[in-house]
């Protein structure tokens, strides 16, 4: 009898099925083709596809008949692949740090990330903003956006995060002040910012630099993450905008460290459109 596919799968697109191959690997252990493509609601041979796709990209290991978690990857996983986890979270995030934006013209500084591109999302709603960045997927939210003064930098692409960084990157932030750096991370911890790439570490240390305040984007995965570049220490931070699922202990430690805390919730549904945020 053939496999009868899930009907909420059928039009799922690539990026969607590599975050769900990718989160059913993130606890470890391995999958199994068959089972992926039924519960996916694709053929066999596209999640082969997708499988060797990532095992090209060091994200996996491909093994007879399905697939397995590295053990320790060689890069973190690619920005468009990781638009759908946690996205309800993000999008309260975002619309928790739209109200850190007071009104009137500002500049702002955005780095890349997914949690920052549903802030670009809002800030196209905006006018008399001017926004400098150095992420492609920042800047393809807001270069439609006619209110919205966009500034681009140059420099060399990163396909994992799609930002530009590097010392043409570095010269344009050096010639701006910031008013407020909206600044997404990988990991935030009572030591201070960090990531995954060196490069990226210092373009994002660059434009806390040139900014009169810094507020941080981090979903709750990120809170208590310490990663290898480091991008400032926890004094650099003046506000930091997280969801319910952070870990409660390190945001006591970093609110101890004089850091304003915005804990968003995410929608609860048709009865709860906007969400609540907590201020500590």
């Amino acid at each position: 009898m053939p496999r009868t596919h899930n009907a909420r799968a059928v039009s799922m697109h690539r990026s969607q099925r590599v975050t769900a191959i990718l989160e059913r690997l993130a606890g470890g252990g391995t999958l199994d083709v068959a089972g992926v493509a039924d519960d996916l609601g694709v053929s066999v041979a596209t999640v082969r596809r997708d499988l060797t796709l990532l095992d090209e990209q060091n994200l996996l290991v491909r093994t007879r008949g399905g697939a397995m978690s590295c053990a320790k990857p060689a890069h973190e996983v690619p920005v468009r692949y990781r638009e759908a986890r946690g996205q309800s979270a993000k999008q309260a995030i975002a619309r928790a740090a739209l109200r850190c934006l007071p009104a009137g013209p500002q500049v702002l500084a955005v780095n890349g990330g997914t949690t920052t591109w549903e802030l670009a999302r809002l800030l196209a709603t905006r006018s008399e903003l001017t926004v400098v960045t150095n992420a492609l997927n920042i800047a393809g939210v807001l270069v439609d956006r006619p209110r919205v003064k966009l500034v681009v930098t140059g420099g060399v692409a990163r396909s994992a995060s799609s930002e530009l960084v590097g010392p043409w990157a570095e010269r344009t932030f050096g010639g701006v002040t910031v008013d407020t750096v909206f600044m997404g991370v990988d990991g935030i911890d009572e030591t201070g910012l960090s990531t995954h790439n060196e490069a990226e570490a210092h373009i994002n240390a660059v434009m806390i630099e040139r900014a009169r305040r810094v507020v941080v984007l981090a979903d709750g995965s990120k809170i208590g993450q310490r990663l290898g570049a480091h991008v400032a220490d926890l004094t650099a931070v003046d506000e930091l905008v997280t969801d319910t699922s952070a870990d409660p202990a390190v945001l006591r430690a970093i609110a101890a460290r004089g850091i304003r805390l915005r804990v968003a919730e995410a929608d609860a549904g048709a009865a709860n459109p906007a969400g609540h945020t907590a201020v500590w």
